[in-house]
């Protein structure tokens, strides 16, 4: 799934890859999904998108925006997006399919879910777009120790955990579960622990832990268990991930553990990451 160092390694990747390309062709909807979203009727995508050229590719939380002109192509979390170069051969599966000037090609499929919408700039209205653009970045300056602040005095500490405060309600645009569990590990906090039983040193921790690990992941192209643009791994590896489960931390030597927690796996060390 796409978080925000995967949105932040694919803007990069498109903007230098086919930035200035424009676009020949356009298909949307070739392969039926019933979790595939568009805006509006996606066969009129072609029409909204064709002869323009791709100027910009910016990253919001988990989505990538692509700008032509006053045409935007924006993805969800849930969406693979593939380069193709001229003379490749093409996918025979996928959502959407920009075929481009210069013979290359670009793919979109969607996993579990997602969403590939196409629109003119101020007609679309979507909460977690609108969110995205509106909060501060988590690699900006803007997301300071006074914006965290006031995520913490906005939240019911006494109720929440560490999960569900940093990875719920869109506090953290971008920041899901996939991430959580590295930048947890960093701050040496459990999942499962309450955000009111961490220490003022504790929350401090962990704010500096979102920032560091958000910042190491973007710049080494994301995490390991994802891919980019051109189908290869980030180059971030993870620590607690599925590929770590029952080795021992690097750390402390205790033992990564999975569990099912807030409709999601969550990795741990039993032995620094104590509940």
């Amino acid at each position: 799934m796409i978080e925000l160092p995967e949105a932040v390694t694919l803007a990069r990747q498109i903007a230098a890859t086919i930035g200035g390309r424009r676009i020949r062709k356009v298909t949307a909807a070739h392969s039926p999904h019933k979790f595939a979203w568009f805006y509006g009727d996606p066969q009129a995508y072609h029409d909204r998108l064709a002869g323009r050229t791709i100027e910009r590719a910016t990253a919001y939380g988990g989505m990538v925006a692509i700008g032509a002109g006053d045409a935007v192509i924006l993805l969800g979390d849930g969406v693979g997006l593939r380069y193709h170069p001229a003379g490749a051969a093409l996918p025979e599966k996928h959502q959407l399919l920009l075929e481009l000037d210069d013979g290359a090609a670009v793919s979109a499929t969607v996993q579990m879910y997602g969403g590939l919408w196409s629109f003119r700039e101020g007609e679309f209205e979507n909460p977690y777009y609108r969110i995205a653009q509106e909060k501060p970045f988590p690699l900006s300056e803007a997301f300071d120790a006074a914006h965290w602040q006031r995520l913490l005095e906005g939240a019911d500490l006494r109720k929440l955990s560490a999960k569900a405060f940093l990875a719920t309600e869109q506090r953290i645009p971008g920041l899901g579960n996939g991430v959580l569990q590295e930048i947890l590990w960093e701050a040496a906090v459990h999942p499962k622990r309450k955000l009111a039983a961490l220490s003022g040193a504790e929350r401090a921790e962990l704010f500096r832990a979102v920032r560091t690990v958000l910042a190491r992941m973007a710049e080494a192209g994301g995490r390991d268990t994802e891919k980019d643009f051109f189908g290869k791994p980030g180059g971030y590896a993870t620590v607690m991930s599925k590929h770590r489960v029952g080795r021992p931390c690097p750390r402390c030597g205790g033992m990564i553990k999975k569990e099912t927690y807030l409709g999601g796996s969550v990795y741990y060390c039993e032995g620094c990451q104590a509940v």
